[in-house]
């Protein structure tokens, strides 16, 4: 191996804290891929197993996937080719298989970027902690060294097809059939739900349900023609709003690229928060766990959630965690807690059924089925899980981000506010009229806040008196 003197490559442009992401061409290339693969084998030491490796319909992912199976298969790995999937089968896969595996994808990122989602078998998440440092390194070795060494036996390269499995799996869980008819209009942003809607909700593979599907940007484009693939930015879902309206249509879902995300708007072409959406999955997975014998079952939610979420938990008879933001710690607690479902403000949710890992759809058929039970529309069904106003994220550009926060700190030491420290500062109001967090980005000069309060008024005051202080 290279001694640190002559160490050429350094992929610390790429690797991050969960995953890999980069510029294709630049600091992510066939050569860096085949290298990551190789080194995810020795790492996870899986010579002589099998390796699940799949892509989104970015234009590199196909080759790097090749690169990154010939890499493995180098190493002794037997590979199974996925083709074309999204983030959550990749997660299937590794569940239902139990064989370790990586996805190309840069999820809602622009199109000149591509990346690298891995997991282990079980769909077990791997992070900056748990063993992406060590492939990077070892990759990094490869790259100086210029060749992989052979592992023995090379290992063999086949394909595998799991989209009917996964939709099969799915339906499983949440059973539509009895559902009364919706009409969905579905935005997949050019990205992979344009594949696995028609595939679970729709009848290209399996029998049809009471649903009508109204596509929007269905067509496989990693060029984003018509919006980016984040329907966290109210700019990307107005497509899917207006065309809620103007079908008349139940309810309208918007997926992120990958499809992990699912966001949710209303017939009033209204969106449903994340929140809102937490509360109605965590109902319906308390009352089915309580049918099958648990007596507290356990629901996660980040900070940022409203605090609807513990309170209908704790009225359902079920049991509130909260956690730090990020999927990381989520899918960690969630494992820890024998958690059935847990839910975060940026529309990823978990499920133990699903390995404890994020798929949008399934969210997306918990919504379905909540909905198509009843008669009244979402519109109303959301009221019941957002009894509380909230500001969103607001980012302030701040420098001294510590000292923002000291100051709003001092500002409100004269009232009865408690502050907890879990991640960021969060000021909660001893009268439960409002609690606001204040949350200093990892990786950019932002200040982040939300605020909830019992009605818009008060939710309005807090926030502009903290950002006041916070600019001021």
């Amino acid at each position: 191996m290279t001694s640190d003197q002559t160490k050429t490559f350094d992929l610390s442009a790429s690797f991050k804290a969960y995953d890999v992401r980069g510029i294709v061409g630049e600091s992510i290339t066939a050569e860096i891929v085949e290298a990551v693969g190789a080194a995810f084998v020795d790492v996870l030491g899986l010579a002589g197993q099998t390796v699940l490796v799949g892509g989104d319909m970015r234009p590199s992912s196909p080759e790097f996937s090749r690169a990154f199976a010939g890499g493995a298969a180098t190493r002794g790995a037997n590979v199974q080719l996925l083709d074309l999937i999204s983030t959550d089968e990749l997660y299937y896969a590794c569940g239902a298989l139990n064989a370790a595996g990586a996805t190309f994808t840069a999820s809602h990122n622009p199109a000149e970027y591509n990346g690298i989602k891995m997991a282990k078998a079980g769909a077990v998440p791997i992070s900056s902690e748990t063993g992406l440092k060590e492939i990077q390194a070892l990759a990094e070795d490869y790259l100086d060294d210029g060749a992989i060494p052979a592992h023995g036996t090379r290992g063999l390269i086949s394909v595998h097809d799991v989209l009917k499995d996964y939709s099969e799996y799915l339906r499983s869980l949440v059973d539509l059939r009895g559902s009364r008819p919706l009409k969905v209009v579905v935005d997949a942003g050019n990205g992979m739900a344009g594949m696995t809607t028609p595939a679970v909700l729709g009848d290209t593979l399996l029998p049809k349900l009471p649903l009508e599907i109204i596509p929007l940007y269905f067509e496989l484009d990693g060029s984003f023609p018509n919006h980016p693939a984040n329907p966290l930015e109210p700019e990307n879902l107005r497509d899917l709003q207006a065309a809620v309206i103007e079908h008349g249509a139940d309810i309208g879902l918007a997926f992120d690229g990958d499809a992990d995300r699912c966001f949710v708007i209303d017939e009033k072409g209204e969106p449903v928060s994340p929140s809102a959406v937490t509360g109605m999955v965590a109902r319906r997975e308390i009352a089915r766990a309580k049918a099958n014998g648990e007596d507290k079952p356990t629901i996660i939610h980040n900070l940022l959630t409203s605090r609807a979420v513990p309170e209908l938990v704790a009225h359902d008879g079920g049991r509130a965690v909260r956690t730090r933001v990020g999927h990381s710690f989520i899918k960690a607690v969630m494992a820890d807690e024998g958690a059935v479902f847990g839910g975060e403000h940026s529309a990823h949710f978990y499920f133990r059924d699903f390995w404890n890992a994020d798929t949008g759809m399934l969210a997306a058929m918990h919504v379905l089925a909540a909905l198509g039970e009843q008669d009244g529309p979402l519109s109303d069904l959301g009221r019941e899980y957002e009894p509380y106003r909230s500001s969103g994220e607001i980012n302030s550009e701040i420098e001294d981000k510590a000292g923002a926060v000291e100051r709003v700190r001092l500002d409100f030491h004269a009232e009865d506010v408690a502050v907890d420290h879990l991640d960021g500062s969060t000021f909660i109001a001893a009268d439960g009229s409002y609690w606001f967090n204040l949350r200093p980005s990892n990786t950019e000069p932002f200040l982040r806040l939300n605020v909830e309060a019992t009605d818009q008024e008060t939710m309005e005051r807090v926030r502009d008196r903290v950002l006041a202080v916070v600019r001021g």
